[in-house]
């Protein structure tokens, strides 16, 4: 049982080169699958997340190994049942993923109950009613879920009630090779989604896009095995963005596409930060001047990404005014404000929508936030507990800006999405480090 213990209050400065993107690699994983041949990642990052994806797909007789630190070779060629058994499963929902995988291969498909971050009821009716449209039929059962079909899955015209990214996600492995034309209607268009429809173009998918938020795809009988470059994690060099500027220091940020933070460099530079290209794949982040109130409502792509909320909400700590943040995307998303109040920060949460009528309103959900500052964070005595991945990490920041030493507990959590944090930010000035939280407790 290990904590971070963080020295915070000096304005953090250095380098650090963001991980793969652990929304596209744990996908692209998947999307291997349908090959019949190997498929070699690049860039993948060393995290829980996908070493729990890596026991899901040899748990279905995939070959999976790593070639290099962050090279993966899959081989799906040596898939031998229908069945998900890896119990660690239920840490995260990529098994709903396998679904269309295992109804291609074998016309039959057994998952286990789902997990994830407690952020909010986050349902697989969509995944299961595509599956439904595609042909084949699901059932629920106590251990997870079911689905058989007797014939080829037949491609179909499908409408997402709300454009959901993984649900997205399983009706491109569905469609790319049942019969026929098939046609998603209000699809998520979030970079990993077109990073997606690029890999699986290159195993040789026929997919059309439109501006519309349609995807076409034609059907083909077989995909191979490609080569894919995981691009940057545009959720993890956000956080570094808000840390930059919270604490008015200067962090420069390696192996991110600049298209793909869209409006957040907006909101960024409107709230007071600055940024600046220094090279192709490389941005410096900074505070510009004095830091201003914002109203901020996250919404599905390109709008501003609900992973972007959390450390964007400690930056707006520093910021003079009163600011507001709308939670369009999950219900349950502002648990850890308690603990920002608990460092000093101002918050108040209320169940209306404070900004956009949203698909929450009348529902009593608290899900939008008032973020009243300029407020000096301390540090506290106890622990603060991760709650869940991104909250984790917006933690790490406010505990960076707070006077004092903080700890940071239930870790595990945390690196399951940005591995060892402490190793990573060596190249920051940063006073981090791991301790036992036994002594932590011995000593309060």
């Amino acid at each position: 049982m290990q904590a971070y213990e963080i020295i915070g209050g000096e304005p953090i400065k250095g380098e650090i080169t963001c991980l793969g993107a652990k929304n596209f690699a744990t996908k692209a994983m998947v999307a291997a699958c349908l090959g019949n041949g190997p498929t070699t990642l690049t860039n993948v990052p060393p995290i829980g997340d996908v070493e729990i994806t890596i026991g899901l797909l040899k748990s279905i007789g995939a070959t999976v190994e790593w070639k290099g630190e962050k090279e993966l070779y899959i081989d799906p060629t040596t898939i031998n049942t229908w069945q998900v058994t890896m119990p660690d499963s239920r840490n995260n929902r990529i098994p709903i993923l396998l679904l269309p995988i295992l109804l291609h291969r074998f016309g039959k498909a057994q998952i286990p109950q789902l997990g994830g971050c407690k952020i909010g009821e986050r349902k697989v009716d969509f995944h299961t009613d595509a599956a439904i449209k595609f042909g084949a039929f699901v059932e629920a059962t106590t251990e997870g879920f079911k689905a058989t079909t007797d014939k080829t899955l037949k491609g179909c015209h499908f409408e997402l009630p709300y454009p959901s990214v993984g649900a997205t996600e399983t009706c491109l492995y569905l469609s790319v090779l049942s019969e026929g034309t098939s046609v998603i209607k209000n699809a998520a268009v979030e970079p990993e989604i077109m990073e997606m429809i690029t890999m699986l173009r290159s195993m040789g998918a026929v997919i059309f896009t439109t501006p519309t938020r349609e995807i076409r795809i034609e059907g083909v009988t077989e995909l191979q095995g490609t080569m894919m470059h995981v691009l940057g994690d545009r959720i993890e060099t956000a956080s570094w963005a808000s840390l930059a500027c919270a604490s008015d220091g200067e962090i420069t940020v390696h192996g991110i596409r600049p298209n793909t933070m869209g409006n957040y460099l907006s909101y960024f530079r409107q709230v007071g930060g600055g940024y600046e290209f220094v090279g192709p794949e490389s941005i410096r982040f900074f505070r510009a001047g004095e830091l201003k109130a914002a109203t901020i409502e996250t919404d599905v792509y390109p709008g501003f990404s609900t992973d972007w909320q959390q450390p964007f909400a400690v930056l707006l700590t520093q910021a003079e005014g009163i600011s507001v943040v709308h939670e369009t995307v999950y219900e349950s998303r502002f648990g850890y404000l308690k603990t920002l109040n608990k460092l000093g920060a101002k918050t108040q949460l209320s169940t209306s929508c404070l900004g956009t009528k949203c698909r929450f309103a009348d529902h009593g959900h608290e899900h939008s936030a008032l973020i009243m500052g300029k407020t000096k964070l301390q540090a506290i005595a106890e622990p603060i507990e991760v709650p869940d991945l991104r909250a984790g990490l917006a933690y790490v920041i406010a505990a960076a800006i707070a006077d004092g030493t903080s700890y940071v507990s239930n870790i595990g959590l945390l690196e399951r999405g940005y591995g060892d944090v402490p190793e990573r930010l060596k190249g920051l000035n940063l006073q981090i480090r791991k301790v036992e939280l036994n002594d932590i407790q011995k000593a309060s």
